[in-house]
């Protein structure tokens, strides 16, 4: 396999987060604020973040670089292979929560990790996908944000939608609920399968496609008419989402666990949440069908 060059991986990463982040400044109209900061155990990042915006009630694009001499004692105890040995890990991660019910939340992160130790082949992989979380459910978007993943993983073979897709339906499952978190997308992590500049050009496809995955659905959205019914759904829906976050995401515990800027990983909590006890929407409405036609796992480009 080609020797990993991290150097090159930064310098896309922190060209996409402002890439990114200026297309979201032109359809919200609201700056995003700029927040560096270090972490004392080595590096560090950059978040971006906007909040009461005219779009977004609530978004993030982070750039992190963290480094370590060896990994945290519960991350070293599933992976002991890399027990000893210096890390660094660095990535975009974003979350969009808009404050229109019927524009969808949705999650996009690329990343890279790589240990080392003196005398010994470095260990490397890259991983990231997006994933789509709609409060009321449209056909059309669903088929335009898996259509926009499979473009973005077609030059590099017929077998990897399929895979991603579905591992991004397992992942994106609160198995204590016994649901989806929304309409999924794509997920890969641990891909090193081939070599360094084959998985760092398909880790590229996938972050350089997440505008054209999302902003069309974004913009057909936003300007749609909602009331307290809708808000209060939408509040109770993002329930479930600050629920994976804290208890299954791997990224969020990692960054806890590792010492990561606590205010960067809790960006991706929405503002305004609520729960339940025991509810459940009436049959035949719109929010019954969130369920029953949206949260279920379906191969959206054959609907």
């Amino acid at each position: 396999m080609s020797s990993p060059t991290p150097h090159a991986v930064k310098a896309w990463l922190l060209e996409l987060q402002e890439r990114i982040v200026t297309a979201l400044e032109a359809v919200d109209g609201k700056p995003f604020a700029r927040d560096a900061w270090q972490r004392p155990e080595g590096g560090g990042g950059i978040s971006r973040l906007v909040e009461e915006g005219n779009v977004f009630e609530r978004g993030g694009v982070n750039f992190s670089h963290v480094t370590g001499a060896s990994l945290p004692p519960s991350a070293a105890a599933a992976r002991p292979e890399l027990a000893g040995r210096a890390w660094e890990a660095m990535g975009v991660s974003l979350v969009l929560h808009p404050r229109n019910p019927y524009a969808p939340t949705v999650h996009m992160n690329v990343r890279f990790f790589e240990a080392t130790a003196v005398g010994q082949d470095p260990v490397w992989w890259f991983g990231g996908g997006m994933d789509l979380t709609p409060y009321y459910g449209f056909a059309d978007d669903a088929r335009h944000f898996h259509q926009s993943c499979h473009d973005a993983l077609a030059p590099y073979g017929d077998t990897l939608h399929p895979l991603f897709k579905a591992w991004c339906d397992k992942y994106f499952y609160l198995k204590h609920r016994q649901e989806p978190r929304g309409v999924g997308g794509i997920f890969f992590d641990d891909f090193n399968e081939v070599p360094f500049d084959d998985a760092f050009a398909l880790t590229q496809s996938v972050g350089d496609s997440f505008l054209a995955a999302y902003l069309p659905i974004l913009e057909r959205r936003i300007g749609m008419p909602y009331g307290e019914r809708e808000r209060d759904f939408q509040a109770y829906r993002r329930g479930r989402y600050v629920e994976f976050n804290l208890v299954w995401d791997r990224g969020t515990l990692f960054g806890l666990q590792s010492g990561g800027r606590t205010e960067a990983i809790l960006m991706s909590m929405p503002p305004i949440v609520k729960w339940r006890y025991d509810w459940h929407p009436e049959p035949g409405t719109p929010e019954a069908a969130l369920a029953t036609d949206f949260l279920v796992h379906k191969d959206w480009l054959q609907t």
